[in-house]
């Protein structure tokens, strides 16, 4: 502010006038707060803050003398008097005309005193003009806008405004645009509301489900209330009575949240969802949490709002655009075309056809022109899905028409999805109804049980779609040319089926899968690889990620479980598509070079290869020579250095790490000095880092120091020693928070671990981190296993445990201590568990005190 400008409000005025309304906004709040607590109501707390926070604000309007002219008007959520416990404010200063600096500096103290006594506002200072301007550009300002109340200033200009934005709202536009928003929205949302820590205000079948069809209803004319959109003829009034309740139990989920967060909270993460299964009421069962019956409960909201949300705007499409599609076009005696959309000729077809309710997602299937369902067809189908009962699911026709649902070309996901959606699944499959809305109690997956079985059929399809070639091409390849990939659509939809029974639900899951099978006309070929992909669906990643994958005899073992090459294959795009069906976190390129490399392996030893030649090492090193002369360097360069590295050295390395390897090292054999190359890995994803010198004792834990204190996660790593006594170790590292430009680091790494190698400075301690929220909510109980190996050669270290940073220093400084060698690392992360295997030696190991002292130690650092 200008010095000559005089203070609207004097400093000690002021400072008074933040004090009072400060706490006449927090009593007001508690008082709200109470009340709603004696008796759960929505409307009086969302209405009374909003009234709250009027009082406060005429107050200060008034205060500040602002022109007679000028309006202070309520917009968005706040302008409905839906205010949350922890909503913004947002705040419409209307003027006649542009402010000039008096009047702007009036603004600005009058913003800045309504931010100190305690309301986050989110505000706009604009003529009507200009609010015409800002709506016509922007859909999500017209949203707002709509909900628009006066709190105080010039009614006369408050009228022209509305007017003026009424006049010029294009409700078929508005239509369009807000539905395009939706769309976006579900994407930033996996296009699910089954995640199993949802935004109950944003994920689909969230508050603003019911809020956007609440906007789209009041810029059209119906109305601003359920009942309005029944008296259309829009829905129901049974639908319009699930509209309210399905409401107000979101309504109370939010408040509830903003009350125990003391913040704006929409999350409905697994640190609150107990907490609030007990204000809900929920208690805990015999076999579940009271956390899993809310959440169930929550989920039932959640998929009754889409389909009331989908219904309501397939109404309102047919309102909007009456004239724009021709009459209706027969498609056969029970099913029309209206509007691109799948209709039934009339609302008793599912009453005398029972078997259309399988029938119509078949005719979605293949008729590309169909962008879906009526909103009749749709009510049809979720009153009719009772039909399906057990003289039903026997009728060999009904058999048959599920069965071709799953072969066909396009749509099996969509339609599998519909089907889950409107009820059809679970009254066809009995073990799916058991399923849906099933919480998953482990750190790793990120939905539900029904939706992770879709999101994994969904990956399998995806494979199978030329567009999508580039994502995965040797899966692509390998997926088009299964015979019958339908096959492995049945397999993903039972793999987890059983999932919450007891038991090992993989094999729970085969007798569900062969019943299945038997029971729709597979024959016996066919239907023991469906129960064998069932029963199996977790060995192919079990062995990828804590076996050594250098070492024949795994490959042998796991190659006399798969006994063919189909199998391997279908089993292989199975497992690929279920790792990525788990979370966006779990996968990345390791784990799928990881899967990789076992197949080509076993593919190898199937077709007969040699021991050798199953492992691929005479082709990797010609491979690796290949790439040497592509450098440049000519032949025999390699020699020196390759007569010093083993067999086990060329099993466990590519042939484009090795050639890296001898292009480093080659004239260098025999360097004093430690040798530290890094370079992006080919994937994109993290840095490979190669370390040369003289073995030492605590090489592993002064490495895996190093990078913890630079806060890299170790994903991958090799340790060799060479027949004359050098360290050869090669590590995948990763940046957890994904914040890192790999490339920037190259030089600043091998500058300083170089350094730090020579030195005999103490060795790095890593950062204490502290444990996600999920760990807290899930612990796991560490697990340290030592056992030799089938020839005695060697011993195998199994741990399981939370992830944190430094725990692979932990580990390595207790193998230090008990002079234990490393031969290999095999690190797995799977969500925030850790499930590391490593391979070592030492005399130690032959003694069971030994073993057993190590393993508590280990235990103990391991320990949360």
């Amino acid at each position: 502010m200008p010095d000559n400008t005089p203070a609207l409000v004097p400093p000690d005025s002021a400072r008074d006038l933040i004090t009072r309304y400060k706490a006449r906004l927090k009593s007001g709040g508690e008082s709200l707060r109470a009340a709603y607590e004696a008796r759960p109501l929505t409307e009086p707390i969302l209405k009374g803050r909003s009234q709250l926070v009027d009082g406060v604000l005429v107050e200060i309007w008034k205060r500040f003398s602002l022109p007679a002219s000028a309006a202070l008007v309520a917009v968005g959520g706040y302008g409905r008097e839906e205010l949350f416990p922890g909503s913004d404010v947002d705040l419409l200063f209307l003027l006649e005309s542009p402010p000039n600096d008096e009047l702007g500096e009036r603004l600005t103290q009058m913003i800045s005193l309504i931010w100190d006594v305690g309301l986050e506002i989110g505000h706009s200072v604009r003529t009507v003009d200009e609010c015409i301007e800002e709506a016509g550009r922007d859909v999500t300002v017209m949203t707002n806008l709509l909900e628009a109340r006066l709190i105080g200033g010039n009614e006369r200009l408050f009228q022209r405004f509305t007017t003026s934005l009424r006049s010029h709202l294009n409700p078929g536009q508005f239509f369009k645009a807000k539905c395009l928003e939706q769309e976006q929205r579900y994407t930033r949302h996996a296009d699910t509301p089954y995640s199993l820590e949802p935004n109950c205000k944003e994920s689909p079948g969230g508050l603003r489900d019911l809020q956007l069809i609440g906007w789209i209803s009041r810029a059209a004319g119906f109305g601003t209330h359920w009942r309005d959109l029944a008296r259309h003829a829009l829905i129901t009034a049974e639908e319009a009575t699930e509209l309210r309740e399905l409401e107000r139990f979101l309504q109370h989920a939010r408040i509830r949240l903003h009350h125990l967060t003391g913040r704006r909270e929409d999350r409905l993460l697994f640190d609150h969802q107990e907490k609030l299964a007990r204000k809900f009421g929920f208690e805990a069962s015999e076999n579940r949490r009271a956390s899993e019956v809310f959440m169930q409960e929550y989920y039932r909201t959640a998929k009754k709002v889409t389909q009331l949300n989908t219904i309501l705007l397939l109404n309102f499409g047919v309102e909007l655009f009456p004239n724009r599609y021709p009459a209706a076009i027969n498609i056969n005696e029970r099913f029309q075309c209206v509007r691109e959309l799948l209709d039934v000729r009339d609302e008793g077809v599912f009453d005398r056809h029972p078997s259309a309710l399988l029938e119509c997602f078949l005719i979605l299937q293949q008729r590309s022109e169909l962008k879906g369902m009526t909103a009749r067809t749709l009510r049809a189908l979720w009153r009719g899905r009772k039909l399906i009962n057990a003289d039903f699911r026997h009728d060999p026709a009904n058999r048959a028409l599920f069965l071709r649902l799953l072969q066909q070309k396009r749509g099996v996901v969509h339609e599998m999805r519909r089907m889950n959606q409107y009820g059809i699944l679970s009254f066809y499959l009995p073990a799916w109804r058991r399923i849906v809305g099933q919480m998953q109690h482990d750190l790793f997956h990120v939905y539900t049980v029904d939706q992770h079985i879709l999101q994994v059929l969904r990956n399998v399809r995806r494979l199978m779609v030329a567009e999508h070639a580039h994502e995965y091409p040797l899966m692509t390849r390998l997926a088009t040319s299964f015979e019958k990939p339908w096959l492995i659509h049945i397999a993903a939809l039972f793999h987890d089926i059983a999932k919450g029974r007891g038991g090992d639900h993989s094999k729970l899951g085969m007798k569900d899968a062969r019943d299945f099978c038997t029971s729709h006309g597979l024959d016996e070929t066919d239907t023991s690889l469906v129960e064998w992909l069932v029963g199996q669906h977790l060995s192919m990643s079990n062995v990828a990620q804590k076996q050594d994958l250098s070492d024949l005899d795994v490959i042998r073992r796991f190659g006399d479980l798969v006994k063919t090459e189909r199998r391997l294959t279908a089993l292989y795009i199975l497992t690929h598509a279920d790792i990525r069906g788990t979370s966006p976190k779990v996968w990345n390129g390791w784990k799928g070079k990881l899967l990789e490399d076992l197949f080509f392996a076993t593919q190898r030893l199937l077709r007969g290869a040699t021991p050798q030649q199953a492992l691929g090492i005479p082709l990797r090193q010609d491979d690796a020579r290949n790439l040497l002369r592509y450098y440049g360097l000519r032949p025999g360069t390699e020699d020196s250095l390759w007569a010093q590295l083993d067999t086990v050295y060329f099993m466990r390395h590519e042939a484009e790490e090795i050639a890296w390897h001898t292009r480093m090292l080659y004239y260098r054999i025999e360097s004093d000095e430690p040798v530290v190359k890094a370079r992006p890995s080919h994937n994109g994803e993290g840095l490979q880092v190669m370390v040369y010198m003289k073995d030492q004792p605590d090489l592993f834990v002064r490495l895996c120091g190093f990078f913890a204190r630079l806060g890299f996660s170790i994903a991958d790593a090799k340790i060799h020693t060479t027949r004359h006594g050098f360290a050869l170790d090669s590590f995948v590292l990763l940046d957890p928070g994904q914040e890192i430009h790999y490339r920037d680091l190259i030089n600043l790494l091998e500058h300083d671990l170089t350094e730090r190698l020579q030195s005999n400075t103490p060795i790095d301690q890593p950062a204490t981190g502290r444990l996600s929220r999920e760990v807290r909510h899930f612990p796991i109980t560490p697990e340290v296993n030592i056992r030799p190996d089938e020839r005695g050669q060697y011993y195998i270290m199994s741990v399981t445990a939370a992830d944190r940073p430094g725990l692979l220093f932990g580990v390595a400084q207790t193998l230090v201590n008990y002079r234990i060698n490393l031969h290999t690392a095999k690190i797995a992360t799977l969500g925030e568990r850790v499930e590391d295997t490593f391979l070592i030696s030492g005399s130690d190991l032959t003694q069971d005190a030994k073993v057993l002292k190590i393993e508590s130690e280990l235990l103990e650092k391991l320990a949360i």
